[in-house]
């Protein structure tokens, strides 16, 4: 049986700019994320992809289209509302890790929770808990600076997903990693989709990905170009039996 999409968007459009340097930046995209997935959105610098992954995470609201995020849409919706919309349905994984450099590991994934009021103990047990379930539980009082690129990268998963969101979305989150913690951070986010069932959307240049993909999508010049489902894909187990086989031999 089809699963219902935890967010629908359609005819998305986004204008950029104002008379002459005004820019479409979104030329009327239509998308859906399906609980257990883990999509890819790949394009080349320009496309519009982060725009559009902006939009899907209520950052930016579009200049014409509806988005339904949980039964609900977002037009009208005042900034207070799409926070909370935000906060209650959608983990964010940045780029450039977003860590505050004073906290440790530990603190880093407590403050996300504290912003949706989990506070005392149960919020530090929480943040323990997806800090061993991304392979930190022997770093939770190290700080960003003593942890690599890619035990960052987990640290910012683990705080995008304390919060148990449906959507998990994450902007080029292999892009400052080198081989071994890309395809780390992959097999993580792909096993989150699975084993989670969370809709997880990926936007990425980066080839490395494909191979952790359900469904990839191809954005060009503000408008979707091609869609393929990787029926073949690894599943979980597998994903951790491949991670396991690359690190072994370096």
């Amino acid at each position: 049986m089809t699963q219902k999409p935890i967010l629908s968007a359609k005819n998305i459009k986004k204008e950029l700019g104002k008379g002459a340097g005004r820019v479409l930046a979104l030329r009327g995209v239509d998308m859906t994320l399906n609980p257990g997935e883990l999509t890819l959105l790949m394009g080349p610098s320009g496309s519009g992809k982060t725009t559009l992954l902006s939009i899907l995470g209520c950052i930016l609201a579009p200049t014409k289209g509806t988005i339904k995020i949980a039964g609900q849409e977002t037009g009208g919706l005042n900034p207070e509302d799409l926070a909370e919309l935000r906060r209650a349905h959608i983990g964010y994984i940045f780029q450039s890790y977003n860590l505050f450099p004073t906290l440790n590991a530990l603190e880093n994934v407590r403050i996300a929770l504290d912003v949706i009021g989990q506070k005392g103990y149960p919020a530090a047990q929480r943040a323990e808990e997806v800090l061993h379930d991304v392979g930190l539980g022997h770093r939770l009082k190290n700080f960003p600076s003593n942890l690599s690129g890619g035990e960052q990268q987990r640290v910012a998963v683990a705080r995008a997903i304390a919060s148990s969101p449906e959507i998990v979305l994450a902007d080029e989150p292999t892009a400052a990693l080198d081989s071994e913690n890309g395809h780390a951070v992959m097999a993580l986010l792909a096993k989150i989709a699975k084993e989670q069932k969370r809709s997880v959307l990926a936007v990425t240049h980066d080839p490395r990905t494909l191979g952790y993909a359900d469904r990839v999508v191809r954005i060009e010049d503000g408008q979707i170009i091609g869609e393929e489902r990787r029926p073949d894909g690894l599943d979980a187990p597998e994903i951790a039996d491949l991670t396991k086989r690359r690190k072994a031999n370096g």
